[in-house]
């Protein structure tokens, strides 16, 4: 499939109510969708490009590009089909970060993201946007006993996605980042792409995959 736009950041050109944003960035035909909670909390303030600017950006970073999704890391990562984007991309003027209304507002600008980019594999990061992609993507229920250590590089099968959920890089124990790339390594190995081809319904021998 060919590629939406060759636009890396804000691809879509989404123009949420706030001064200052961090759009999502990447490959806007992505298999890999990474997604995190805001800027305050996962980067890119000044960048402009989610999960930048912290050390714990930079470990993700890091282990992203040793499973082949990042071809290069830093403040403007060169991608290999991933996309990053955040749940509230807008720069909160607190400390505090994003009021629930807040996330309620700009919950519209994600979910047209997340239905455009339409990846295969979502990953979101930290407990907030693993709760939400739950509760919006899959069956599965999220209780207060769920466990972000337990979900870490674990498959998760959605309504038209899978989802690998991603315990927050800041609090990875030693061995987090082995198990995350070993997970994402074994799924580059399996057919996770979820398409159907219906060129057989259409004239000419060449495939037509849809979502």
């Amino acid at each position: 499939m060919r590629n939406v736009t060759d636009r890396t950041s804000n691809p879509f050109d989404l123009q949420p109510p706030c001064e200052r944003f961090v759009p999502g960035y990447g490959d806007a035909n992505a298999d890999f969708h990474v997604i995190g909670d805001h800027p305050g909390s996962h980067g890119g303030v000044d960048t402009g490009v989610p999960f930048t600017e912290t050390a714990s950006a930079e470990t993700l970073q890091s282990t992203l590009q040793a499973t082949g999704l990042l071809d290069t890391t830093g403040d403007q990562p060169m991608v290999n089909s991933t996309y990053f984007s955040y749940l509230h991309l807008c720069v909160s003027p607190t400390d505090s970060g994003p009021t629930d209304r807040e996330y309620t507002e700009l919950e519209p600008f994600f979910d047209a993201e997340l239905r455009a980019i339409a990846a295969h594999v979502l990953l979101p990061v930290g407990e907030r946007a693993t709760r939400h992609v739950f509760e919006t993507c899959t069956a599965r229920s999220w209780t207060p006993a769920t466990e972000m250590t337990d979900l870490h590089a674990t498959e998760v099968r959605g309504s038209g996605w899978l989802v690998m959920p991603v315990a927050e890089p800041a609090d990875w124990g030693p061995d987090d980042g082995d198990v995350l790339k070993t997970a994402l390594d074994r799924l580059q190995a399996t057919d996770f792409r979820r398409e159907s081809d219906l060129g057989r319904f259409i004239a000419g021998s060449d495939p037509y995959y849809v979502r």
